[in-house]
């Protein structure tokens, strides 16, 4: 078993080390000429927005953001204004082609999927892939997930000295949990590399690129080739059973590496950030401890409170258009900040602050409207899962670093911790 773990998480360092290799719409180079308003969104003071992001939402929840080279853009900071513009399916469009041309971007580097995708081409996809995302479906994953974070946890409780939780539990968990949905065979793991000196490479910068195509799409594709052949039970195997005639390999690769993308990195920084809220919070940590309904409070404030996705897709107005007072133009560029609009005070009073037994309010840590999150339940199913797991195993766990030691990514699309040293005992 340790062996195959090692596999695959060698295959999700050599997918993003992949990535982090392309040239793209790259966050790290374009903040060299960015003006700092511009980066002030996917900044942080550990796990709170900055200040200034609460300042924008109260003087206007949309307001133009200030960018180089002439682009007209909007900020987005007030949740209804929030839910209003990504609720709209024919006023924007989130359509890859809309990046072409920008900061080296090509058509090329388009990596499939439904994130970068409108109707109806995004419509065709989301309904093949939506019934692998039903709760009856993803059931099926719950004893290997909680197989997944025993296994961890029996890791992390036989290792000397201090564990790094983010390389031993946040990470594996969602990448794990991917592997088996997917159906990635024991054969195609055989190709994984390492991921343990590739981690820092992988997650230390504020890299973000929008589209590469990466190594892991071609691999992906042969992955595909295989399932054609033989179709297994997984969610590629089961696509090809029900919907081969339909959608070809290109897409189903596509499909799988927004998954993957989706799923991975978002799942694991909440395990982590998610775990420092713990270790911060004795209330939380105590209930978490407690039954499933105190377990799922506790989960939809942490969705909400971090945010971890800071930013939804960039939407492109297709036509003119007035929301909340704003004046958009056609060509505009509307930025949805996800973090400022789960912060605002319409949702209860203070926002700012986590509360464990806080009861369940909306929130759009998974965005809204036809983008929404795709995988949020499963991303639910893992965190309900890890967290009790977690305190009930180590119940005297504590940081292994002074707080003000632990690095958090600088700018960021998906926020996180660069490491997470903790004792287990």
């Amino acid at each position: 078993m340790g062996s195959l773990r090692a596999r695959v998480l060698a295959w999700v360092g050599r997918r993003y080390l992949a990535r982090q290799q392309k040239k793209g719409f790259d966050l790290e180079r374009m903040s060299s000429f960015l003006p700092e308003s511009a980066l002030m969104p996917l900044r942080r003071d550990e796990l709170d927005p900055l200040p200034e992001l609460g300042a924008r939402r109260a003087e206007a929840p949309i307001a133009k953001l200030d960018l180089p080279f002439g682009m007209n853009a909007w900020l987005v900071t007030g949740f209804e204004e929030a839910k209003a513009v990504l609720g709209k399916v024919t006023e924007f469009s989130t359509d890859f082609t809309n990046l072409v041309g920008s900061a080296g971007v090509t058509e090329d580097q388009n990596p499939g999927g439904l994130g970068f995708a409108d109707p109806p081409v995004h419509t065709r996809l989301r309904k093949l892939l939506t019934p692998e995302f039903t709760m009856r479906r993803l059931n099926r994953l719950t004893p290997r997930i909680d197989e997944i974070v025993t296994e961890q946890l029996d890791l992390m409780a036989a290792a000397d000295g201090p564990v790094d939780l983010w390389r031993s539990f946040a990470l594996p968990i969602p990448s794990l949990t991917i592997c088996e949905l997917l159906g990635v065979s024991y054969e195609d793991r055989e190709d994984f590399q390492r991921l343990g000196t590739a981690r820092f490479d992988l997650f230390g910068g504020a890299s973000a690129s929008l589209g590469a195509m990466s190594e892991s799409l071609t691999y992906l594709s042969e992955i595909v080739k295989k399932q054609r052949a033989e179709p297994g039970d997984g969610l590629l195997g089961m696509l090809i059973k029900e919907h081969g005639d339909e959608i070809d390999d290109r897409e189903l690769a596509g499909l799988a590496d927004g998954v993957l993308t989706g799923g991975l990195e978002t799942t694991a920084s909440m395990l982590a950030l998610g775990a420092l809220v713990l270790l911060r919070d004795e209330k939380a940590f105590e209930a978490v401890r407690g039954d499933d309904e105190s377990v799922h409070r506790f989960v939809e404030e942490l969705l909400r409170y971090l945010t971890v996705v800071q930013m939804a897709f960039p939407r492109f107005a297709k036509q003119d258009m007035e929301i909340a007072g704003a004046q958009i133009s056609e060509g505009d560029i509307v930025l949805v900040s996800l973090s400022g609009a789960n912060r605002d005070g319409v949702l209860g009073a203070d926002m700012e602050r986590f509360d464990p037994a806080r009861e369940p309010t909306s929130h759009l840590a998974f965005s809204y409207g036809i983008h929404r999150c795709i995988g949020a339940e499963l991303a639910r199913m893992e965190l309900r899962t890890a967290y009790p797991a977690l305190v009930r195993r180590f119940p005297d766990m504590r940081l292994a670093v002074a707080p003000e030691d632990l690095s958090f990514r600088q700018v960021s699309i998906v926020y996180g911790l660069d490491a997470l040293p903790v004792l287990v005992r």
